[in-house]
């Protein structure tokens, strides 16, 4: 599994977040495209075609942060932030009272999401280091977040089939896609993986980008019909 060298991310800057009227700190690499110019990166290029876009600050995880501040979540319950890459939607989670599970398939993703965590003032939450191909066969929880994740196509079944093997028979996930191409597929397999969804219009702005078109999607498990 790939892992970005810290010496590719530092040194970090600092950035502040206001949603919803709730404050958020993140430390992130101020340069993202200069990460790619690391030797060791183009050589995850040429072995799986990797590259480290956990490491920007992408508008649609901002939105998927404000849906989860908003949702009405009952107490106790657990989020697995899959591509947590930055961590901005399961710190947001956390200051619901979520219990939260920072995934991500680098490792040095897993390491910033921890120090954004702490950064935030959270100290109780898990990191799970996983690709989405070989999920642990043990994981079930009843929320799921996800921001634009069908960025690539050769993923998107891998995350479809993932979400339906995780999520439990009542839980949610809420995902934030930009409106790539790849989404299309993702709402075409939805129902094939037992997968139910609505979809909600949202404009997603990070900090002095432009706005982009989005889509947040609530996905369910089907509801089984029983014979009598």
């Amino acid at each position: 599994m790939p892992e970005t060298p810290w010496e590719a991310l530092t040194p970090m800057t600092r950035q502040t977040l206001e949603i919803d009227g709730r404050t958020f700190h993140l430390n992130r690499p101020p340069n993202f495209e200069q990460i790619f110019e690391h030797p060791a990166l183009q050589q995850a290029w040429q072995d799986d075609e990797y590259l480290p876009y956990w490491a920007d600050l992408w508008p649609v995880s901002i939105e998927l942060a404000r849906a989860v501040l908003r949702e009405p979540w009952p107490a106790g319950g657990t989020a697995l932030e899959l591509g947590c890459g930055l961590g901005l939607p399961g710190v947001a989670a956390l200051s619901r009272g979520l219990h939260v599970i920072f995934s991500d398939v680098d490792a040095s993703a897993l390491r910033v999401a921890r120090e954004n965590a702490h950064l935030n003032g959270f100290s109780h939450f898990e990191l799970l280091r996983f690709d989405w191909r070989n999920p642990p066969s043990d994981l079930q929880v009843p929320v799921i977040l996800g921001s634009d994740l069908t960025f690539e196509r050769r993923f998107v079944e891998p995350l479809t089939e993932l979400i339906a093997r995780v999520l439990t028979p009542d839980g949610v996930c809420l995902m934030v896609d930009q409106d790539r191409p790849p989404a299309a597929l993702f709402r075409d397999l939805l129902p094939d993986y037992g997968l139910s969804y609505s979809t909600e219009k949202i404009k997603a702005r990070a900090p002095g980008q432009p706005a982009y078109k989005g889509t947040l999607y609530r996905i369910r498990k089907q509801a089984k019909i029983t014979s009598t």
